[in-house]
């Protein structure tokens, strides 16, 4: 998995797990709020590729 994200993709994984962990240890109940929200995102972005796939007639 980590060849196809390539260093930018790992790298902003990092990004976005160093951010939550200092919103963590501010405010631990609006970091379960941003995670959550950026799992909707996860979620709309592969519901949204796979339908574009889709259409194209790649999946």
């Amino acid at each position: 998995m980590l060849d196809k994200l390539g260093i930018q993709g790992v790298l902003g994984i990092v990004l976005v797990l160093a951010g939550l962990g200092i919103v963590a240890y501010n405010a631990p109940v609006v970091a379960v709020g941003l995670f959550v929200v950026l799992l909707g995102l996860v979620v709309l972005v592969r519901r949204g590729l796979r339908a574009g796939m889709e259409m194209m007639g790649m999946a």
